[in-house]
């Protein structure tokens, strides 16, 4: 019988089925935490587009992490930006259930996404995190992900204006 939370857990690739789950958790950042810029909660038509980006196989990856059959958290890689040029970057994202936080669940989700492309034709990868956030850079920088610039003031919400340090892994 497993004694530690974290051995319930199972990491895999996400799916159509996820989308509801995976929209539960990140429209909850977008109500109540800076981390996201989206201002509006998606619709599960908005996040059914946002999936069809994912593979099982290809540079671009969703993962899940649930423990007792209830999702706890994504990590994904997607496109970097919209030109062929950029194909060997992607951008690294991870949100999990809050609750979830602090039992090596983002780690786990993180080491499962990066072993799922490594083999893919990739470079770099790239994590915007809005600041504060030492959960977030902490979790980056045990990726080997280093600070590369900071967009001061880049975005607002909530009557304020957050700044979004970037972060940078080599891949290959």
């Amino acid at each position: 019988m497993p004694t530690h939370p974290q051995e319930l857990l199972s990491i895999r690739p996400g799916s159509r089925h996820d989308i509801e789950e995976i929209n539960a958790i990140y429209n909850r950042f977008i109500v109540e935490a800076p981390v996201t810029f989206d201002v509006v909660p998606f619709t599960i038509a908005q996040r059914t587009a946002w999936f069809a980006q994912f593979a099982e196989h290809g540079p671009h990856r969703l993962r899940v992490a649930e423990r007792d059959s209830h999702m706890v958290g994504f990590a994904c890689s997607s496109e970097f930006r919209h030109k062929q040029a950029y194909e060997t970057s992607v951008e690294t994202t991870i949100y999990l259930d809050p609750e979830a936080c602090g039992r090596g669940i983002g780690t786990r989700l993180y080491s499962d996404l990066f072993r799922s492309i490594e083999s893919e034709d990739l470079h770099r990868a790239y994590a915007g995190i809005t600041l504060p956030n030492a959960a977030s850079i902490a979790l980056h920088q045990r990726f080997d992900f280093r600070a590369i610039g900071t967009f001061d003031e880049v975005g607002r919400k909530f009557g304020r204006y957050w700044s979004v340090q970037w972060y940078e892994k080599q891949l290959a």
